[in-house]
């Protein structure tokens, strides 16, 4: 793989031998042999340093957090919400000024069906000491349509390791505290996470090439009405999102936001990493993946 800045790459076979991972193939390459029943029989063979891992998409509340006392009608959530707003419409409105900010490319391939929004993820952001900072998202959520971007992800890291998230607000008389974190254990969230190290972070440059067990803890504030709640993880429905196409690319491409799905193959080149996502086949990612139950 490569950032596309200085020509550092790593085949996919080195990947797959150098990973710490690569001590689950034994029961996944048994498993996967065992007819009609494979996905059962691998989703039973359980890692004891990765116990909550699934291969479905799964997530679990982070250490000490709770969405009980969240409401969209708060006036720190109101609070949040806008300063998100604001940062998206004057900084980061498309995906041309997140390229040019230095924000990277994520499309999900292990999550299923088409929900047509991506996340594109500032590793000087991630890297940084800024956690819940509207002014410093790292990740900006964007539509795969109208190519705008429609919310962000905080993900809580300090210098690029995982920290303990801080809540939204405390509770008071009047509310309960809200602090609606996640990490992902399904098999598609921590691929992604890898993958982005991976290719983003270059850690197979330092042999750092261990499957995690779980994600850092991330939340999702939506810029855009969401019918469940700004904290929401799952995208709103396309109607929800329904936007002016941006104004033009922002780079150089033949595809044209509102007529072009937004993909890696719209891209420059030099935004691509070698190996996409889509070039891991599901026997791969499962010999990379600790754990799975």
């Amino acid at each position: 793989m490569h950032d596309g800045t200085d020509g550092l790459n790593v085949s996919r076979r080195s990947l797959l031998r150098a990973s710490a991972g690569a001590a689950s193939l034994s029961s996944v390459g048994s498993a996967r042999g065992a007819g009609d029943d494979s996905e059962r029989h691998v989703a039973r063979a359980i890692d004891l340093d990765c116990p909550d891992a699934t291969l479905e998409p799964g997530m679990t509340d982070c250490k000490g957090t709770t969405s009980g006392g969240c409401t969209d009608e708060s006036p720190a959530t109101n609070d949040l919400r806008s300063a998100v707003t604001q940062t998206l419409e004057d900084r980061y409105p498309d995906v041309g000024t997140l390229i040019d900010a230095g924000y990277k490319p994520y499309f999900d391939t292990l999550e299923g069906g088409d929900d047509g929004w991506s996340h594109w993820l500032s590793p000087d952001r991630i890297g940084d000491a800024a956690v819940l900072d509207p002014d410093r998202p790292e990740s900006v959520l964007v539509d795969n349509e109208s190519w705008r971007s429609i919310g962000v992800m905080f993900i809580a890291t300090r210098d690029g390791e995982p920290v303990e998230p801080p809540a939204v607000y405390e509770a008071d008389e009047s509310t309960g505290r809200c602090s609606p974190w996640h990490a992902h254990t399904g098999l598609p969230g921590r691929f992604a996470w890898w993958y982005y190290r991976q290719a983003y972070e270059r850690d197979f440059a330092a042999n750092a090439l261990d499957f995690p067990c779980r994600t850092p803890c991330m939340l999702h504030v939506w810029s855009v009405d969401h019918p469940e709640s700004v904290y929401a993880h799952d995208a709103p429905p396309a109607a929800y999102r329904d936007r002016q196409p941006a104004d033009g690319p922002g780079f150089d491409t033949d595809a044209a936001p509102g007529e072009d799905e937004l993909g890696w193959d719209v891209l420059p080149d030099d935004l691509v990493p070698e190996l996409t996502p889509d070039d891991f086949s599901p026997s791969d990612i499962l010999d990379l993946a600790p754990g799975h139950s």
